[in-house]
């Protein structure tokens, strides 16, 4: 059974906004990756850090206790916190299949998180070859997996190809031939098990259903209430559970309309045009940013003005979503952090190898532009 990491309370509020002990947390964690407390230093003391933070101290103690649970920090009684990096055999070998690599932009920050990473520093990855089309990426995935297993590498870090035709079970069956050798799973942004089952095997990503509800519910908040959630077709496991936490905003708002999910061609003009006639959406949550900016053109093709007629919102904050036509309001991933927690993860996962599977969630943020309707804060 999958367990969340930090299950007693919610790492962000309402609107996405992480608690003051995730904030602590990070901005440690950061000052660590980065060299501003080595390991062996001795962190400043808790009165010191609630100073600094304008916070209690069972917040302090909390965001330690968080650092010491990853393996970053010792706690020692009555003498304080010292950074300590997690104890290894020696320099491990491990292997990186993302066959979505420069498909999209979340996974090369990632990696490069999971190589910045203070645990990993002393350990190494090998990278893979991705293939622009669809076959030989699956070739190129199962070519992968056999080279990692035949050097015997002590972990994967897997991202599942998306968007296939006809070969459904491709990443099953290759989570499985890495699990057959004893090979453990580290699984990037998403899991390869169809909604809404529980990964089998450890994640570390965004909780996708937060950050449906936080944009259907930042809509209601500008004045949306006819909000609509559009994805493509056969979309990623990620999106049906951000339309998960859309229906929820939609049921929180208690606007009369009941909401609408669509899936299709956003560059069809007939369809967006139907689609448009028959719901009449003053609001739209997009399954990701490269809907938001195909549909956005097609919207305006169509003459509605954004956000005037139509307010929209995207998901990944990818670089061109500040450059289109209508500024993009947008959710941003931490991808940094969370090739930083893979890493913390599976070594971890080496150290424990019979535990119960992790979902780790990394806080992510709120990026508002003018495509919402508020123009007073452009990122």
């Amino acid at each position: 059974m999958t367990k969340s990491v930090d299950p007693v309370e919610p790492q962000s509020n309402i609107l996405g906004q992480p608690r003051l002990y995730r904030v602590v947390y990070e901005k440690l964690l950061d000052e660590i990756k980065t060299g501003t407390y080595r390991p062996g230093e001795r962190l400043p003391s808790e009165a010191v850090l609630c100073e600094r933070f304008n916070t209690s101290r069972i917040t302090i103690a909390r965001a330690l206790q968080i650092l010491q649970r990853d393996g970053v920090v010792n706690r020692r009684a009555g003498s304080g916190s010292f950074v300590e990096l997690p104890k290894s055999t020696g320099s491990l070998q491990f292997g990186l299949l993302i066959p979505d690599l420069g498909r999209t932009e979340i996974f090369d920050p990632i990696c490069n998180g999971i190589m910045r990473s203070p645990a990993g520093e002393q350990h190494s990855l090998i990278w893979g070859h991705a293939s622009a089309t669809e076959g030989k990426r699956i070739e190129d995935a199962e070519r992968l997996c056999k080279k990692f297993i035949q050097q015997k590498v002590a972990g994967v870090f897997f991202a599942p190809i998306e968007y296939l035709e006809g070969d459904d079970d491709i990443n099953a069956r290759l989570v499985s031939s890495l699990q057959a050798e004893n090979i453990p799973v580290v699984m990037l942004d998403r899991t390869y098990e169809p909604y809404p089952l529980e990964s089998s095997v450890d994640l570390v990503g965004i909780d996708n259903y937060r950050a449906g509800f936080v944009l259907a519910y930042h809509l209601g908040q500008q004045g949306a209430r006819r909000i609509v959630f559009v994805a493509r077709r056969r979309s990623a496991n990620t999106v049906f559970e951000r339309i998960d936490g859309y229906k929820a905003a939609i049921r929180s708002l208690k606007h009369d309309y009941e909401g609408h999910v669509f899936f299709g061609d956003v560059e069809d003009e007939g369809l967006i045009a139907k689609m448009l006639a028959e719901e009449r959406p003053d609001g739209i949550v997009c399954g990701n940013d490269m809907t938001a900016a195909k549909l956005m053109r097609t919207l305006i093709d169509l003459g509605k003005r954004i956000p005037d007629d139509i307010r929209m919102v995207g998901v990944d904050d990818v670089s061109f979503a500040r450059y289109l036509p209508v500024p993009l309001t947008t959710i941003h991933q931490n991808c940094d952090l969370m090739g930083h927690m893979a890493m913390m993860l599976m070594l971890d996962r080496l150290r424990n190898p019979k535990r119960s599977p992790v979902q780790m969630h990394v806080g992510f943020e709120l990026v508002v532009r003018e495509s919402c309707g508020t123009r007073h804060n452009s990122t």
